[in-house]
């Protein structure tokens, strides 16, 4: 991965389930200035659930995305959705907090595939990281509650460039947290993205960026970024 900022707009199920949306959402994804378009795979996927994806979903996805000129990448929560990605050659997966938690065994399967690979650790409580960090891993600090509160992130760290964290992954209302991430050396910032934050379909509606909040997140975080490797 670049060494450069990295906004990654978690669009995760906020299409509550018209699929149709997920172009608009891309969209404006794209012009609020993300670099990364994020989807789930694997989670409310039974059929006739909000989340189902298929082979040709996920190649509409892809043209949208390419359209748009946005990378599209996916979160692998479940064996199934292993089995339904590795055919379209990916070059970058995101694992889950809650699959490092439960299912280890599909998070080392989707390690061996020898891409990059973004892991989130909300759910992780020990001191060292469950795989060894290299040039292809890159963990995200997060909390997973929804939303968190300011007083339950007294741990992001005071200096990334000091831990295994590579970024911050956001689940706090507003944008405030994530641009501190970025002035304390995070490098990817994933925020999760939606039309209406009034929305009740999903709960990470309340705890998403509108397209206008995510293009404040970046302008800012950008402009900080440059400030910290400026030595300022």
């Amino acid at each position: 991965m670049k060494k450069e900022l990295i906004f990654i707009a978690e669009i995760g199920l906020n299409h509550n389930g018209n699929f149709d949306l997920c172009f608009e959402l891309i969209k404006q994804a794209k012009a609020a200035g993300a670099n990364i378009v994020k989807f789930q795979l694997g989670w409310r996927d039974k059929p006739k659930e909000m989340n189902q994806f298929d082979k040709k979903r996920i190649s509409q996805l892809i043209e949208w995305a390419k359209y748009f000129e946005i990378e599209l990448l996916f979160s692998i929560i479940s064996e199934n959705a292993w089995e339904l990605i590795k055919p379209f050659k990916f070059k970058k997966f995101k694992i889950a907090s809650r699959t490092i938690k439960h299912d280890m065994t599909l998070a080392k399967k989707i390690l061996k595939d020898n891409k990059e690979t973004i892991i989130s650790l909300g759910m992780w409580d020990k001191k060292k990281p469950p795989f060894p960090k290299n040039k292809k891993i890159f963990y995200l600090w997060c909390l997973s509650k929804y939303p968190c509160e300011p007083k339950d992130l007294k741990n992001l760290p005071k200096n990334f460039n000091k831990t295994h964290y590579y970024g911050y992954s956001d689940h706090s209302i507003g944008i405030e947290t994530s641009i501190l991430a970025i002035s304390r050396g995070a490098k990817i910032v994933e925020k999760h993205f939606t039309l209406d934050k009034s929305s009740t379909i999903i709960r990470d509606h309340s705890l998403s960026a509108t397209p206008e909040e995510f293009r404040q997140m970046v302008n800012i975080g950008k402009d900080i970024f440059k400030k910290v490797n400026m030595g300022v």
